[in-house]
């Protein structure tokens, strides 16, 4: 699927959060979002999940401006992993991938064989099927991530729109996760704070800061030390291990 969006512009109280911004991810492509707190990296991910409306611009799915698609229609072409998930009930697990489901069901259809059949094997993916039973809300950060990702998987989209997916997990899982979302053959638009991560996984990459596009290009093009020292005020170098991948060290 290829997603775009065309000039986003979204205010809060007479602050301009995002100021014409236009992106563009081809099909299967892994897109990254990079920027300091506060860029608008956030806000433009809510406008191509549709949970913001932007003031001023357009959101495309393979061309269909979003707005004019059913919530359901949408839902069942692009998933979503949050930063945040919270439940006032007490989910369990398998309950909470269940909800992945929810676009391919007629109103007050009951979960089927299949249903339950695809969340195992979601919640096998991201290594998480010995606490199908458990309450979400008792699993740490980055167990309860994982299991917001099985939802996502159950949820059999073209793409995925990835908020800092990182966030809470230890490294064994970061990279878990990543390589995991890299082999789903989906596009896929992340968010991503930690640069080293995005130099390792993303085909390309934009630059927000302060609401404004100021790079875009491949990880090798885009992450060089001058941008970092613009972007983020700190001294990097870039180095190139053995394998001749590229790596970021913070001077």
């Amino acid at each position: 699927m290829k997603i775009t969006t065309e000039n986003i512009q979204v205010g809060f109280h007479a602050r301009q959060i995002l100021k014409g911004i236009s992106i563009e991810s081809q099909d299967k492509e892994l897109v990254g979002i990079i920027g300091p707190n506060g860029s608008g990296k956030s806000t433009l991910l809510k406008c191509i999940y549709r949970i913001l409306k932007p003031d001023a611009g357009a959101v495309y799915l393979d061309g269909e401006e979003l707005h004019s698609m059913s919530v359901r229609s949408s839902a069942k072409k692009m998933a979503v992993v949050a930063q945040h998930n919270y439940y006032n009930f007490d989910f369990t697990v398998r309950e909470v991938v269940l909800m992945g489901r929810a676009p391919h069901k007629k109103t007050l259809e009951r979960d089927n064989a299949k249903d339950y059949q695809i969340v195992d094997e979601a919640l096998k993916t991201v290594q998480m099927e010995a606490f199908a039973d458990r309450t979400f809300s008792t699993l740490s950060g980055g167990e309860q991530q994982r299991v917001i990702l099985a939802r996502a998987l159950a949820q059999q989209t073209s793409a995925l729109i990835l908020d800092e997916p990182t966030n809470h997990l230890d490294i064994t899982h970061q990279i878990m996760l990543m390589e995991l979302v890299k082999k789903l053959n989906v596009t896929v638009i992340s968010a991503i704070h930690d640069l080293n991560i995005a130099a390792a996984y993303c085909d390309k990459i934009y630059v927000l800061k302060d609401g404004v596009l100021e790079g875009y290009g491949t990880p090798e093009e885009v992450l060089t030390p001058e941008l970092i020292r613009r972007i983020y005020k700190v001294e990097a170098e870039i180095v190139y291990d053995s394998h001749g991948k590229m790596h970021i060290l913070f001077l």
